[in-house]
């Protein structure tokens, strides 16, 4: 008879790779533990202690992926960013709400078990994890070369904040007169990557991919920006109303997701750079200015809306912490039958 690992073997399984990559990621994975873990990987399940100060504790939970920046990793072979993209997808979702970074798990599927490239994918989940103040207390890896392509692989990641229940930010509570205030991306972040590759030709064996100049190429990798650091004193002091992650569908979907539909953002062009791969994205796809609106990130990776009472104290805590921003607009009574975006100015394209 044939033994069940030989069995799984021939099916395509490598359990011993699979006990080996859990192995080379587990110190990684702890260093992202704080007193509130109560139990780790290696349970049917992990245990998280909600922190004692809370009187009305609720839990903001998100999740998400990478989407086809995948395929950016794979035809540059990087996969030591990957995992920050990750983190940046959940963990900025969740401060938007005015939640304290808790807890995360992943979920990693690949072709084909390769323990130093799952090492290398998931400390850098870890790593920016930590950074975060997530603890990646758990996760699932899955091999599976029926699903996927030769050498290809998926990631995803489901992550919890805590708040103080009269604590969270409300889009309700922005008013007509408030300041917006832009932090900056790091660049395209984890969206608009299937127009990118279709706007650059970038073809999956990767010859296209080879013949960008290594400044772009560069620009494409870039991991997504992570707002802990920027936001968690400010929510602190109590000192926002409410904020947007610009993510898939830019800034004209995600700006008004914060406010009131009785409001509308105005923005001014030119009060906040935009970062020279969008030009180059705009140029070399002849893209409308709603396709890059709707589309991607240009340049602001967060907004906060801010009381004009406050917006001096804001403007010190982040100069302090050495986080750049700028002031881009402010909002207003939005008239009957317009959109919650409008700007002013000149636009760039």
């Amino acid at each position: 008879m044939t033994n069940k690992s030989q069995a799984y073997s021939e099916a395509g399984i490598d359990i011993a790779a699979g006990n080996e990559a859990v192995e080379l990621m587990t110190d990684a994975v702890q260093a992202t533990y704080t007193p509130n873990v109560l139990s780790g990987i290696g349970g049917f399940g992990a245990s998280y202690a909600l922190p004692q100060d809370l009187k009305e504790p609720v839990l903001i939970s998100g999740t998400d992926g990478v989407g086809t920046k995948l395929l950016i990793a794979l035809m540059a072979q990087r996969h030591d960013t990957i995992g920050q993209d990750l983190v940046g997808m959940v963990v900025n979702d969740i401060l938007t709400q005015g939640a304290y970074p808790a807890f995360m798990l992943d979920y990693l599927a690949v072709e084909k078990m390769h323990p130093r490239q799952v090492q290398t994918i998931v400390t850098g989940i870890a790593k920016a994890a930590k950074e975060s103040g997530l603890a990646l207390i758990g996760g699932e890896s899955a091999e599976m070369p029926d699903i996927y392509s030769k050498g290809h692989y998926d990631l995803a990641a489901f992550a919890v904040g805590t708040a103080e229940r009269s604590q969270l930010l409300n889009p309700e509570d922005a008013q007509a007169g408030d300041y917006l205030l832009g932090l900056p991306s790091s660049g395209i972040h984890s969206n608009g990557y299937s127009l990118v590759r279709r706007v650059f030709q970038l073809d999956e064996e990767g010859q296209t991919w080879r013949e960008l100049d290594q400044e772009t190429q560069n620009e494409f990798i870039e991991p997504t920006k992570l707002y802990t650091h920027a936001l968690l004193p400010l929510l602190k002091s109590h000192l926002i109303q409410s904020a947007a992650h610009i993510t898939g569908g830019g800034l004209q979907e995600n700006l008004p997701r914060s406010f009131g539909k009785n409001l509308q953002a105005e923005l001014e062009w030119g009060t906040w750079p935009i970062l020279p791969i969008f030009d180059k994205i705009q140029a070399r796809g002849q893209l409308s200015l709603d396709d890059m609106l709707e589309t991607f990130n240009l340049g602001l990776g967060m907004v906060l809306t801010v009381k004009p009472a406050d917006l001096k104290q804001v403007e010190a805590k982040l100069q302090a912490l050495d986080e750049p921003y700028y002031r881009i607009g402010e909002l207003k009574s939005r008239p009957e039958n317009q959109s919650g975006l409008t700007f002013r100015g000149p636009a760039p394209w």
